[in-house]
């Protein structure tokens, strides 16, 4: 699948072009079915520079061998996959590239079929044979997080938008912050359609920016848990890896969503350990599944239906480790905003001492 990128450099027109074979950037534009206005800009990204550029006139001139990156690009311009997708394909190994497209494919058909579902629905709707249209929903959300007393790092990151909300718990040290900060930027602007198969492609996204933290770090290693709910219309998609945690308040009553990846939690689910015995076991914060440089990354992925009146909460360790569940819910069920809300969880933090940095996001489901 790597196919030849060539090398931009300066040459004279006419002798260069004929001792190397090249082509214009109209023959080349014609082989490889893309408009020289698209060539231009993949030159411009670096997606498909050209193999010599005309010192004196600027124009461009491809190598044959090019030929097929090209069209593989023109291709996959057909399908609709973006340009940074088209770019991993590009660089990826046949079997790398295999999986990139058939995982697009699913976000193809899971597009198409939420189109063809609201086609039918309003096609229902207008010839009186549907239910009235259901109320939109939004979310109203905060985030924030602080270091914990006496700390003087804080690798814990929060972050809400219209569509994303997400915690994450970096390794402490110099990457930890950079770590946690990568993850969940890996979740940013996620396409629309099938949720699953878009939270694990930006899973694999993230775990590809640790290896280079890694790379450029004296450590060698970028760690950090994350956790996120990306918004699409009434449904949350859910990542989960490590231990950081979502909970819901429905209806009055707490439950906790995620599950900790962490060895007293495994001790807790075999027996061996009870919930309170695992609070204040020494090694609470040893996970046996996080996101790393190193291996693959293997989050927790689901879709849940949402209802005007849940309050979701995202939350590191330093928060649910010093202020207990009953105190939680009752901080949830408060008749006041996310922004209030999150101020006073953090607030109980500190009054438990805060010995860990605390990152919080606190979003409510309301109507649009």
């Amino acid at each position: 699948m790597k196919a030849h990128h060539g090398t931009r450099r300066a040459a004279g027109p006419a002798t260069t072009r004929k001792a190397e074979r090249v082509l214009t950037i109209g023959e080349f534009s014609r082989a490889a079915r893309l408009s020289p206005r698209a060539l231009r800009l993949y030159d411009k990204l670096g997606l498909l520079p050209p193999e010599v550029v005309d010192a004196e006139t600027g124009y461009r001139y491809y190598h044959p061998e090019q030929l097929g990156r090209g069209r593989l690009i023109a291709w996959l311009r057909r399908l609709g996959m973006p340009l940074d997708v088209i770019r991993v394909v590009c660089d990826a190994t046949p079997d790398a590239a295999a999986k990139e497209i058939e995982r697009y494919r699913a976000v193809i058909a899971s597009e198409a079929a939420t189109r063809d579902r609201v086609a039918t629905f309003l096609v229902d709707h207008f010839s009186g044979r549907a239910e009235p249209m259901p109320t939109p929903l939004t979310i109203q959300y905060a985030a924030r997080t602080e270091p914990g007393v006496g700390r003087d790092t804080n690798e814990d990151t929060a972050y809400a938008d219209d569509r994303l909300l997400a915690v994450a718990d970096g390794m402490r040290g110099a990457a930890g912050d950079r770590a946690s900060a990568a993850a969940i930027e890996a979740l940013r602007d996620l396409p629309t359609g099938d949720l699953i198969p878009a939270l694990a492609a930006a899973v694999d996204r993230a775990q590809a920016r640790l290896t280079e933290i890694a790379a450029d770090d004296p450590s060698g290693q970028a760690v950090t848990t994350l956790t996120a709910l990306v918004w699409s219309g009434s449904q949350l998609g859910l990542a989960h890896i490590g231990d950081t945690r979502v909970y819901l308040l429905r209806d009055g009553q707490l439950f906790q969503l995620t599950h900790d990846h962490s060895y007293v939690q495994s001790l807790v689910d075999s027996g061996r350990l009870t919930d309170d015995e695992a609070m204040a076991h020494p090694q609470r914060a040893q996970l046996i599944r996080a996101l790393t440089n190193e291996g693959a990354a293997e989050p927790d992925l689901s879709v849940r239906e949402a209802r005007a009146g849940d309050r979701y909460l995202l939350c590191t360790d330093g928060l649910f480790a010093v202020v207990d569940r009953d105190a939680i819910r009752t901080s949830l069920a408060r008749s006041v905003g996310a922004n209030e809300v999150v101020d006073d969880l953090i607030a109980r933090a500190y009054a438990a001492g805060a010995p860990d940095n605390v990152a919080c996001v606190v979003a409510d489901v309301v109507p649009a």
